[in-house]
């Protein structure tokens, strides 16, 4: 008989089903698993507060990634689908699949408890594709909205949603069934044409599902399940109002598939208020006792912080080390390191929440592709993150609880690989460290002090002797993030690169038009006083002619220093002369010119004002004559401006 199993509830009563024994799927098709231990028992949350009433409770003591050795065809699943998994070499189950798939085809509500990345995304992906109908189906027309989507998951980020999409585009493959990813970031308009254009399957983040929702561009009148995944994750997002806000817009009659690492109290309250007589699925491993994944090597270190890039830059040195993610607590500290190993000369991008959308598609696209082998990150890529061969966790800085550091971790040791978890400890960090570790059993209270040339640093993690902190040019193979192509996602609140620069051409080319007439004006002056145009501004007036302007006034030099009152006063005395004096004074002007024809009486109330000969017969003011030397210092010639003295 299979490993013992230990009921949580004391009056529960337990039905152990020997190996030999096998238990019909639905319709009859397939057994179920061995190794299943079928309960009756109460749903506790983490703390023993919340208590949830379930019709049975699975559990499977069969290790989590050992595969069965049944196929996906054993447990009810459609041939089209059977056949596109086998297309992608995934022939058999995993035990939270195949406990999952003969209770949910069935149409029963599932809460599905099991640790990170014990393939829980088939266990409700393939129900949710095969329980839908499809557009060739006599009974697509009877729905009450056709086209509209009949399956919904839900899921806590955009990394996540991307990654459940595309498993399920790949378990649809040979299916006629559209599965659309909706979430954040992206342009509303393509997502709302796929929606208008007929979809079977939604899978999305609740900001996005909502803003669609309620714009009436998503229909929810179909929806006959609806897939909760990482509701844990969910709760400490602040998300589980928005959840509730979708459970509360599907209709009453429905399947309900929740799916959550952990239980805690506010999670099972909403299993209990919208799930009815759910079956309570458990995947454990019996070899495996602690509460993180045995396949998962844990180092903690204390470092210091002004020493862990160093560190960090030998342990991406250690033998055998494949791709590495380095988790962060700050977008600033993602951002910061990232540049620093680049500089390094390690493939490394950073994915946090001050990207873009296409930022952060295109890092995880560089990191899937094995452009990059070092992403560094903040928790938003800790959910839901299948990426094959990640070799390395480095804990950057100390996580804020146990709950954290189980989903950083669970990053590696995935698909049943090895993996190594490398967490530093600050000094400050000691008391919230001894919680987790607490929490979690992992037996190590007080961490070792470790420094970049700690001689157990290189023993314990195969760093071969003498790695210095930066990747010798011969091992500098990979691309890089930028090889890797930026697509233009139209995030909504961007502006497009093609319309700023059109607008700042635009701007430029206004401000050239508005130069353009007084280049135009001096150009015109310059050519005029080059010709000794005998046309001049009125007297008083402007540089432009335009009002009265600085030249109309003499200089200081012209007026022998006197001020404003003194000229005044100089000119008060000369209107107050005798009429003798100024008869006498034009007698003497006609008889130095005879013939010549009186110039015009100055009246302005300015100073007296010396009058020269301008060259061409004609009686200058000389306050004129000053001004038009001022403007006439430099010429223009074949449209460079050069000196006056150089152009004569």
């Amino acid at each position: 008989m299979a490993g013992a199993f230990l009921l949580r509830t004391p009056t529960a009563k337990a039905v152990l089903r020997p190996s030999s024994q096998t238990r019909s799927g639905p319709d009859g098709e397939g057994p179920y698993p061995l190794n299943e231990v079928h309960t009756h028992e109460l749903l506790t949350d983490d703390s023993g507060t919340e208590v949830l009433e379930t019709e049975e409770t699975i559990t499977n003591d069969a290790p989590v990634r050992k595969e069965s050795q049944k196929t996906f065809s054993d447990y009810g699943v459609a041939p089209e689908i059977a056949q596109s998994l086998a297309d992608a070499g995934i022939l058999h189950p995993f035990p939270i699949q195949s406990m999952t798939l003969g209770v949910a085809l069935g149409g029963h509500d599932i809460i599905g408890q099991a640790k990170t990345g014990t393939g829980k995304t088939l266990g409700f992906g393939i129900p949710a594709l095969q329980r839908t109908i499809p557009a060739e189906h006599p009974d697509y027309a009877r729905l009450a909205v056709p086209g509209a989507p009949q399956a919904l998951v839900v899921v806590p980020t955009r990394e996540l949603a991307i990654q459940v999409g595309k498993d399920l585009q790949t378990a649809g493959k040979r299916t006629t069934l559209r599965v659309e990813v909706i979430y954040g970031g992206r342009a509303y308009e393509p997502q709302i044409e796929s929606l208008q254009r007929g979809v079977e399957v939604v899978v999305g983040t609740p900001g996005r599902l909502i803003d669609l929702h309620r714009q009436r561009h998503l229909n929810l009148k179909n929806v006959r399940m609806i897939v909760l995944d990482e509701a844990d994750e969910m709760l400490d997002l602040g998300f589980l109002p928005d959840v509730e806000t979708l459970m509360a817009a599907v209709p009453a009659v429905r399947q309900t598939l929740l799916f959550s690492a952990t239980m805690p109290g506010p999670v099972v309250a909403m299993a209990r208020r919208y799930m009815t007589q759910p079956t309570h699925i458990r995947a454990s491993d019996p070899n495996d006792d602690s509460i993180t994944k045995k396949d998962i090597r844990q180092v903690i270190y204390r470092a210091h912080q002004l020493d862990k890039d160093e560190v960090v830059a030998r342990i991406l040195q250690s033998e055998g080390r494949g791709r590495t993610i380095i988790f962060t607590k700050t977008k600033r500290t993602a951002a910061k390191l990232s540049e620093e190993l680049v500089d390094r000369g390690f493939a490394a991008a950073a994915l946090h929440g001050d990207l873009g959308q296409g930022a952060r598609e295109q890092a995880l696209r560089a990191f899937r592709n094995g452009k990059v082998d070092v992403l560094v990150a903040t928790d938003v890529a800790a959910r839901g993150i299948d990426v094959e061969d990640v070799t390395h966790v480095i804990n950057f800085q100390c996580p804020e609880d146990e709950k954290a550091y189980l989903h950083r971790v669970g990053r590696t040791g995935r698909a049943g690989h090895k993996g190594t978890a490398v967490t530093f400890v600050d000094w400050e960090d000691v008391p919230r460290w001894t919680l987790i570790n607490k929490a979690l059993g992992l037996d190590v209270p007080e961490p070792v002090e470790t420094y970049s040339s700690s001689p157990h640093l290189y023993t314990d993690l195969d760093i071969p002797a003498g790695t210095k902190g930066r990747l010798p040019r011969n091992k500098r193979v990979l691309e890089g993030v930028d090889a890797e192509i930026l697509e233009d996602l139209g995030e909504p609140g961007k502006k497009k690169r093609g319309h700023r620069e059109g607008k700042k051409g635009a701007e430029s080319g206004h401000r050239e038009r508005r130069r353009r007439p007084k280049a135009a004006e001096g150009e015109a002056h310059d050519a005029a006083a080059a010709a000794g145009s005998a046309e001049e501004p009125a007297e008083g007036a402007g540089k432009a002619g335009h009002g009265h302007g600085r030249a109309d006034r003499q200089a200081r030099s012209e007026t022998n220093g006197e001020g404003r009152r003194r000229r005044r006063r100089r000119v008060a005395g000369e209107e107050g002369a005798p009429e003798g004096t100024e008869a006498a004074g034009s007698k003497q002007a006609q008889s130095e010119a005879p013939g010549e024809q009186k110039a015009p009486r100055r009246t302005s109330s300015a100073a007296a004002v010396r009058l020269s000969d301008a060259g061409d017969g004609a009686v200058l003011d000389r306050g004129v004559a000053a001004a038009r030397r001022r403007r006439s210092r430099t010429r223009r010639i074949d449209g460079e401006v050069v000196s006056r003295t150089e152009s004569e």
